[in-house]
């Protein structure tokens, strides 16, 4: 749970202060502290894709119907199981409200029996594949977001389309991690992560660490990326890959993207409003 990582071993979350753009009231800069302090409404459903205890997702249905479209959403956490659904609460909820289904998913990681690669990513197929289960929740007009190591999950699974019994119309990375080679040669806490969730390095697993990255598989087609230039957790580098579109986010940081009263949140709104 996020709530019982220590100081010492995640301090890089508590690093940025929050700056309040008064003209406009939205934030930019935010902690995770003030992610995890984001007001949610509880699901609507918690369903089990598959037999272990994190194989489930957690439906939020908007208060108008129909909804404009349905989003899976893949929360990160450096692909680690101290970090779990509960921080993308506030976000599954505001994008309800916003006229959408959300369907979050999560999943075994790395700690987990039968996380990390490739039993994450397995988790990540079913969970999506198992919309069709779902009472109050379409698979047409879809999309698939993921923040951080979500968006890797995400970003991947676009790119496996036939792996995916559904059909996305969008893929959205948000800080996403789009190249594990490249990700893991830094030395934050989250780049450092990487070997584990790999199983070892890019020189012991090279074919793993290549299945694993999305730019090897051809990416779907409505493939965008949204990054702040401040993210010191996912440097702006991941922000480029071919075929992907790239939107920038000036003064938004890694957790920007996780928090609805964010400038960075307006501009995701912003993309869903062009294709939903």
């Amino acid at each position: 749970m996020f709530r019982l990582l220590s100081a010492a071993t995640f301090v890089f979350v508590l690093l940025s202060a929050p700056v309040a753009l008064a003209a406009e009231a939205e934030l930019s800069n935010v902690s995770f502290p003030e992610v995890l302090a984001v007001p949610y409404r509880e699901a609507d459903l918690t369903h089990s894709y598959g037999e272990n205890q994190f194989q489930f997702g957690q439906l939020w249905l908007p208060t108008a119907s129909p909804a404009r479209a349905s989003l899976v959403l893949i929360h990160g956490g450096c692909w680690q199981n101290q970090f779990d659904i509960t921080y993308s609460h506030g976000l599954s909820s505001a994008l309800a409200d916003a006229g959408f289904a959300v369907w979050s998913l999560e999943y075994r990681r790395t700690g987990d029996e039968g996380g990390a690669w490739p039993g994450t990513f397995e988790d990540i197929i079913a969970g999506i594949n198992s919309l069709d289960e779902i009472d109050g929740i379409e698979s047409e007009n879809l999309a698939i977001l993921g923040h951080s190591a979500g968006g890797h999950l995400a970003l991947l699974a676009g790119a496996r389309s036939e792996l995916l019994t559904v059909e996305p119309d969008l893929i959205v990375g948000l800080a996403a991690i789009s190249d594990v080679v490249s990700y893991a040669a830094g030395s934050n806490t989250c780049q450092a992560a990487t070997p584990d969730f790999m199983g070892g390095d890019v020189i012991e697993r090279a074919q793993e660490y290549f299945d694993a990255n999305p730019g090897n598989h051809g990416l779907h087609e409505n493939t965008v990326l949204l990054a702040g230039d401040i993210d010191e957790i996912v440097p702006l580098s991941q922000a480029t890959l071919p075929g992907a579109r790239t939107i920038i986010s000036t003064g938004a940081n890694h957790f920007d993207w996780a928090h609805p009263n964010t400038l960075a949140y307006r501009r995701l709104l912003e993309l869903l409003d062009e294709y939903f």
